[in-house]
């Protein structure tokens, strides 16, 4: 029988810190990445034009919406932000871009319904605008539908520039503290890093004309459950084609991940759902296990690019990416 995997990498504790940590954008360049604070969320613009908005007071959990790629394309649907008539009203859960998970010391963190844990901000120890890279670090509390705080997560998220052709990139790490006792990510295609992309670019559905192809030469369908480096969703938005690329950071537990990926767009990495993709009998064997007092990081690259992820050079991009000074081990 496969047993669960007691994870061993020790990270340091959450670092204490105070407003004064925190930059002000005001003094912000108009180029580059500028980061403005608003009451509820937080504004991102690259060279004055938004990208997107980090939400984290009294939502569910932390997202960003919109997320607009190059020639500012809404590369995300908006329900249930807002309740456009075109769009699918199914899965309230997928709010745009978030990291959440099915089942954390048996407790639903990724669906809105029924009994339902939070994930609740607590802060920011940084805020920075910059001329070539914005940064967003911020602590979070993982709270069961009871009200107990099941384990703690800080994360950071960086926004570079504009690249040549208009692509845009967002780093993603994440790393969640077992703060109050061990913790176990339990075996679930529910979840984990993910993005639900715009009607359009979904393979199927009543305007989806999408793609998907991963780092291993699989298409479409066929990516599902599938592990691989990388993975690329493509489609037309506003006549246009355009894509996202998401890159599983080769430091990840269990790199290459499995891709949770739908032909309705929702696009998702989950390292976690073992039993589901592999089709196997043990319903924990996708159980991950961090010790009491010890953390786990992960770390994502998602690319919005022009056109497929041929003329996109996906490849190159991840290839790119593993060697840059964030992308290294």
């Amino acid at each position: 029988m496969i047993r669960p995997i007691l994870l061993s990498i020790i990270s340091f504790p959450i670092a204490a810190f105070s407003a004064s940590t925190v930059n002000s954008s005001s003094a912000a360049s108009q180029q580059g990445v500028q980061i403005i604070t608003l009451p509820d969320r937080l504004r991102v613009e690259l060279n004055s034009h938004l990208f997107t908005e980090y939400f984290f007071k009294d939502v569910p959990r932390p997202y960003c919406y919109p997320v607009l790629g190059p020639g500012e394309a809404p590369m995300t649907r908006d329900w249930p932000m807002k309740s456009p008539p075109d769009e699918e009203h199914d899965h309230k859960h997928h709010r745009s871009l978030w990291f959440a998970h099915g089942a954390i010391n048996g407790q639903d963190f990724w669906t809105e319904q029924g009994k339902f844990g939070k994930t609740i901000h607590e802060g920011f120890a940084e805020i920075r605008s910059g001329s070539d890279v914005g940064v967003i670090k911020s602590t979070n509390k993982w709270v069961s539908a009871e009200g107990a705080v099941v384990c703690t997560d800080d994360r950071t998220l960086r926004f570079h520039k504009p690249g040549s052709d208009g692509e845009r990139i967002l780093d993603f790490e994440i790393t969640l503290h077992a703060s109050n006792g061990e913790l176990t990510l339990g075996d679930t295609k529910e979840g984990t890093m993910a993005i639900r992309l715009a009607e359009t670019m979904r393979l199927k559905g009543k305007v989806g004309h999408g793609h998907i192809v991963n780092s291993e030469g699989v298409h479409d369908d066929q990516t599902w459950g599938k592990r691989a480096n990388w993975c690329d969703y493509f489609g037309p938005v506003n006549g246009e084609t355009v894509g996202v690329a998401m890159f599983d950071h080769p430091g990840n537990p269990r790199h290459p991940t499995w891709w949770h990926v739908r032909d309705y767009g929702l696009f998702a990495a989950n390292p976690f759902g073992e039993h589901d993709f592999e089709k196997l009998a043990d319903a924990t064997a996708g159980n991950l296990v961090v010790p009491a007092g010890q953390s786990v990081t992960f770390r994502y690259r998602f690319y919005f690019h022009k056109g497929d992820e041929q003329k996109a050079k996906v490849a190159d991009h991840y290839e790119a990416y593993i060697k840059s000074s964030t992308g290294k081990l």
